[in-house]
């Protein structure tokens, strides 16, 4: 019985630990903490469209600057093409945070748009997929 009581004590300190250590002020953030949001949601079709996304902490809505895009793929997944492809080359940056992309919306409709990131400071690698609307 002792041994018991010993035991529930034990894990009640170490779940109170384990909530005080993700809820402190200077917890490190994870890379689920990050995402990457559509600056807008809706293009024109045309050649050299410019696709932009900012790059986000989730727990506070600041702009991460400085991530490392290292893979990128722009297709009609949302519309059941997925092997509908477009390609995407990656833009100097104007602003910290700010990613941009140049590309051929070459057909309206439904597409997506995969990113793989590093973020500074972070270990793991940050996947977004991002849904957006080309219009006539």
């Amino acid at each position: 019985m002792m041994m018991l009581f010993g035991a529930k004590r034990l894990a009640a300190v170490a779940v109170g630990a384990l909530a005080w250590i993700t809820t402190a002020p200077g917890a490190r953030a994870g890379i689920g903490d990050y995402e990457f949001q559509l600056v807008q949601s809706e293009f024109r079709k045309g050649d050299k469209v410019e696709v932009i996304v900012h790059l986000v902490d989730k727990r506070n809505g600041k702009i991460v600057p400085d991530a490392v895009v290292f893979a990128q793929r722009l297709d009609m997944a949302p519309d059941g093409m997925e092997t509908m492809t477009t390609p995407l080359a990656l833009l100097p940056s104007t602003e910290p945070g700010l990613y941009r992309f140049k590309t051929n919306l070459t057909m309206p409709g439904g597409w997506r748009l995969s990113l793989a990131a590093k973020v500074q400071g972070e270990t793991g690698t940050l996947e977004n997929k991002l849904s957006f609307k080309v219009v006539p």
